[in-house]
């Protein structure tokens, strides 16, 4: 029967190795990571490029087709007129509405905040009371 003995040094040599194979399967991983990050990054940046482009382009066709105006019969500039004033209508009702909300929002926190400071002095009193009856016991 023979058996293995396995010295000290070795032992250590065995622990280092392990270790420094566990930290080279991270490092890999961590490397995966860090590329596949990049890629999308990179992706990202060219899907914004590309959509600035597409803006650019979309502004400079709308410019083009302002300097030329089309004449149009009248009852029809009439019924533009009408969808713009219609428009301009409803963003307006939608610019109020945003306001409103954003004002009872901060009503709201405001209120929430009062309230529980409130909340917060009536537990401070109590908690004084007792230490003061306790003092004078």
């Amino acid at each position: 029967m023979t058996s293995v003995l396995i010295l000290p040094n070795q032992t250590f040599i065995l622990i280092i190795a392990i270790i420094a194979f566990i930290a080279i399967i991270f490092i890999v991983f961590q490397w995966k990571r860090v590329s596949e990050s990049n890629n999308a990054v990179r992706l990202m940046q060219k899907e914004i490029e590309l959509k600035k482009i597409a803006m650019v382009e979309k502004d400079l066709e709308s410019k083009r087709l302002m300097e030329n105006p089309i004449q149009l019969p009248k009852e029809q500039q009439e019924n533009l007129s009408n969808i713009r004033k219609s428009t301009s209508d409803v963003m307006n009702k939608v610019g109020y509405l945003h306001n409103e909300i954003n004002e009872r929002l901060a009503r709201l926190e405001a209120q929430t905040e009062h309230k529980k400071l409130e909340k917060m002095l009536n537990d401070i009193e109590n908690k004084e009371k007792q230490l003061f009856k306790k003092d004078k016991l």
